[in-house]
């Protein structure tokens, strides 16, 4: 973390510290450095401005003021502009990418402004003379590249939103939608047709770190809630979304003159994809990113997953945040980034065609019966970079020697992996694969691996990348130099001995030249005689004194020019391996994509030998059965600690298929006690769903799925306050959503639906949501409660079928068996674990007793009677005629008459017992009789 950064040194001539004389004479006249400043500034408004001074971003104004909060670095002032003083920070300019990862995670957007020429040049302009500046970038949350600023696994996707007017096919609303994505850092770019209706699924798919929408719809109230729950959204003018002028901007950026190559997009698609485009271009400044052409992904391809879906299923991360814990880190046997990426992404977008799931399944299936050859793939593949990357940074000149060198091992590890696929054989999804890593003409990767040292820099502007031997005008040139630099070793042996100050050392850079460097407390030594005559004061630092002297000066001008030359020639020699590496830039984005899939097959086989998955069966049918699942992320917390957990995890059964002659899917009605394990249940059949169709083996004895189009989940217990929702308004918004949009092909998992209000609310909510769901919706589902009231459904409900997880009382203790078997609980055994959770027993004893008596009165309207007078749809299930009225009762006539013949506000208490006795015997059939109190006269 930054530490205070006081008095930080300006070499250049338009300095704050330069100027403080003259401010202090005429605090309301601008400075040309702070004119220049607010000049840069106004033009980029919303970005924090790093203005670039010698070895120092500095902000100033509000923009240091909030760069200062956010990095927790100390604000100082310099000078003043108008009469008021000018707060101020800075930041190095070798750690400023630690700087620009905490403001873009914080939310801000910076513009990057260097200095365009070296203060020497400014000042031949005169003493006053600006250094001339200008923003070279602007980092925003989607266009980042640097590994430094990105997680290597996890995609940096930026999206934009447009939408046109449509006439009948258009939403709900008139307008047709379409989201187009890219991740500039690996150069995939897609579009897509959304709708309002399952936009927030969509973007939970894509997972933007930015999205950019027209200012139209980013004000519109219907929108305001999406935004919230992203990361980062930019309003753009309507201009950026022009769809008249989107063709031609694409066309341009991919140096095509038609798009027709592309495929046919409509025209949102066209739109979101031109602002995309237009965005890339403002914010990178001229500098092309490798974007591949726009695929255009077809409606339906993915399985449907609501936000609140994913957040209840973990698949990504855990409802924290946390990549542990998740279906992600369970699955993940991946070993490059490329690979984890490509696997977050498909489990992110399951696909819907069998055929397709099928070719992956096919892969997996070939690496789990090849070890040897699964083993050797993986151990190349572990050394292979992440080829993507490191071609994005190259096109955008933010490489070093280290990129390039990537590229050279990478597409020699590529063609190795190729031939030993082509060997054996392998399905069409490896071989293609295979196909793309031969590709590469071999004599890119022996360019780039013969020119590059094997120690390299990490910046092309330090030099000493460009391997001995390669060129010999460079060798020369070097030859001249370390001679040179051996010449200042000694010089600076001499001083040290010469002052005896054993930390002095010479060093250079870019702004002073060569320079002596001591610790400030030796400074004041060499200010004195004899050393006062030999060293020139040049500047001050935090800690550490800077010196020149006359013969430093004339050896530096000896070794400029051999530097200088050697310097210049190996960043000739960059540009043109730099330049070899992009006109091949195709074949290396089609390397880095195989490679990607090679792993991911690759560890899903390890995955599917190490945790015992098998081959699912997927098809277009309805059917749902599942022999011995089980939840792999459980699973494998269990073993892992085994003596916690109690025992290994219980694999059960799943049929959710239709019944014999039936058209839709069956409903599971779980039921069983807290703890036993339902809600495990529930999410390991979704998790199974998920795995088999992204094309992954899946935890289980045996799985047939038909493929599922939705997924939905309502699991868990939730606010969310930010937007004024109760849990149990959340509750019911999530269950909403999954009534209104389930299809006959969506899988539904429902747990304790109703439970965040009062009883006969809770159980109406459910015993109707229930109902819909089987004869509205006609999905397959699992519907987990403790209102073992529904278990009675299952008698109308034809498709319904009743579950119940298995448990063992003995000596007033429950024991958990998490066993899934056919019937009905009639115990939620909630008493026994809130003693297991360490209730107080006076608390447990007091519950046991309320809980008999209410046992007791319910005992007084049992289930079959609420279920009569609970009829299901008028339509579905009509009551039968009324009969005809029966003839009077006798009986009940003499009652009515005793009664009315009774005024209870006259009778005496006896009188009140006597009546009561003559009523209980009018009952019975008899003429009444008088009671006991006689005996008492």
């Amino acid at each position: 973390m930054a530490s205070a950064l006081s008095a930080p040194p300006r070499p250049d001539a338009d300095t704050p510290d330069a100027r403080k004389g003259q401010e202090g004479k005429d605090e309301t006249r601008v400075s040309p450095m702070m004119a220049q400043y607010i000049e840069i500034k106004t033009a980029n408004p919303d970005s924090l401005l790093f203005y670039r001074m010698g070895d120092f971003y500095e902000l100033f104004f509000a923009d240091a003021e909030a760069a200062s909060r956010t990095l927790g670095i100390v604000l100082t002032k310099r000078g003043k502009h108008q009469g008021a003083d000018i707060p101020m920070c800075g930041v190095p300019v070798e750690r400023a990418e630690e700087y620009l990862h905490k403001l873009i995670a914080a939310g801000h957007r910076v513009a990057v402004c260097e200095q365009l020429e070296d203060p020497a040049e400014a000042r031949k302009r005169g003493s006053k003379s600006v250094v001339r500046r200008d923003v070279t970038r602007l980092v925003t949350p989607g266009t980042l590249t640097e590994d430094s600023l990105l997680d290597a696994r996890r995609e940096n996707v930026l999206a934009s939103l447009a939408r046109a007017k449509s006439g009948e096919d258009g939403a709900g609303d008139g307008y047709a939608y379409a989201l187009a994505f890219c991740d500039i850092s690996t150069g995939t770019f897609r579009v897509s047709e959304t709708d309002p209706a399952r936009l927030a699924a969509d973007l939970a798919r894509i997972e933007p770190a930015e999205l950019l929408v027209p200012d139209a719809i980013y004000d519109e109230p219907a929108f305001r809630e999406l935004w919230r729950t992203l990361p980062a959204v930019t309003p753009l003018p309507k201009e950026s979304f022009d769809g008249a002028t989107a063709e031609r901007r694409i066309a341009g950026f991919f140096q095509v003159a038609t798009l027709d190559a592309f495929g046919a997009f409509s025209r949102p698609e066209l739109a979101a994809a031109g602002a995309i485009v237009a965005y890339v271009e403002r914010t990178q400044l001229g500098n092309r990113p490798p974007l591949a052409p726009p695929v255009r992904e077809s409606g339906g391809a993915a399985m449907v997953i609501d936000p609140a879906t994913r957040a209840n299923l973990e698949i990504l991360r855990t409802t924290s945040g946390e990549r542990a814990g998740s279906l992600l880190a369970a699955v993940d046997r991946t070993v490059t980034s490329a690979g984890a990426r490509l696997l977050a992404r498909r489990l992110a977008e399951p696909l819907t065609a069998p055929a397709a799931i099928a070719g992956r399944l096919d892969s997996v299936e070939h690496l789990a019966d090849r070890p040897a050859l699964r083993d050797a793939l993986r151990e190349r593949l572990a050394g292979a970079p992440d080829l993507a990357r490191a071609l994005a940074r190259i096109a955008l000149n933010r490489s070093g020697p280290r990129d390039l060198a990537a590229i050279g091992r990478g597409l020699m590890e590529g063609a190795a992996i190729a031939a030993m696929i082509a060997a054996e054989g392998a399905p069409e999804e490896l071989m293609e694969a295979a196909r793309d890593l031969a590709a590469p003409p071999p004599a890119l990767p022996a360019t780039l691996l013969a020119a590059l040292a094997d120690e390299l820099p990490p910046y092309r502007r330090d030099g000493g990348f460009v391997r001995a031997g390669f060129d010999a005008d460079l060798d020369a040139t070097r030859a001249l130099r370390d001679e040179s630099r051996r010449v200042v070793a000694a010089l600076e042996r001499r001083y040290v001995e010469e002052s005896g100050i054993r930390t002095l050392k010479i060093r250079h850079n870019a702004v002073l030249g060569y320079f002596v460097e001591v610790s400030a407390q030796h400074a004041d030594k060499l200010r004195e005689p004899p050393f006062a005559s030999v060293f020139v004061h040049r500047q001050t630092m935090a800690g550490a004194v800077r010196f020149s002297s006359v013969e430093l000066g004339e050896l530096e001008a000896k070794i400029a020019s051999a530097g200088e030359r050697a310097l210049a020639l190996e960043q000739t020699i960059f540009d043109r391996l730099a330049s070899e590496v992009l006109a091949g830039a195709d074949h290396v984005r089609a390397c880095a994509a195989a490679l990607a899939v090679i792993d991911v097959a690759s560890g899903l086989a390890r995955l599917a030998v190490e945790e015992n998955h098998v081959r699912p069966e997927v098809d277009d049918g309805l059917d749902f059965s599942i022999l011995g699942g089980r939840h792999p992320v459980v699973e494998q917390a269990l073993r892992r600690d085994p003596l916690a957990s109690g025992g290994p995890f219980i694999a059960n059964d799943c049929d959710l298929s239709p019944p014999a002659r039936a058209k839709a899917g069956r409903i599971w009605l779980v039921t069983g006690p807290n703890m036993a394990g339902k809600s495990t249940f529930l999410r390991q059949n979704a998790l199974i769903a998920i795995l088999a169709q992204a094309g992954c083996f899946v935890p289980a004895a045996s799985a047939r799925i038909g493929i599922v189009d939705r997924l939905f989940s309502r699991v868990g217990a939730a606010d969310d306050l930010a937007r004024g929702r109760s849990t149990f308004m959340v509750e019911m918004v999530e269950t909403a959503a999954i009534l209104n949009q389930a299809t006959r092909r969506s899988l539904v998992i429902l747990d304790e639906i109703g439970r965040g209000t009062a009883t006969f609310d809770g159980l109406s909510i459910a015993w109707a949501s229930l109902e819909h769901l089987h004869e509205t919706n006609a999905c397959r589902g699992l519907f987990a409660t403790h209102f073992h009231e529904l278990t009675a459904l299952a008698q109308r409900l034809k498709r319904l079928v009743n579950a119940t997880v298995k448990v063992k009382e003995w000596d007033g203790e429950v024991i958990f068996l998490h066993e899934v078997v056919p019937g009905a609980a009639d115990r939620s055994y909630g008493i026994q674990v809130a003693k297991l959770a360490g209730l107080p027993a006076a608390v447990v004893e007091r519950a046991r007793a309320v809980l008999t008596e209410l046992e007791s009165a319910d005992r007084a309207a049992p289930t079959q009677r609420i279920l009569d007078d609970l009829p299901l749809f008028a339509s579905l299930n009509r009551a039968p005629p009324a009969a005809p009225a029966a003839s009077a009762d006798p009986v009940a006539e003499a009652v009515k008459a005793a009664l009315t013949g009774i005024d209870p506000d006259e009778l005496t208490p006896r009188e009140a017992l006597e009546a009561l006795y003559r009523l209980k015997g009018l009952a019975k059939g008899g003429e009444g009789r008088a009671g006991p109190c006689h005996l008492l006269t």
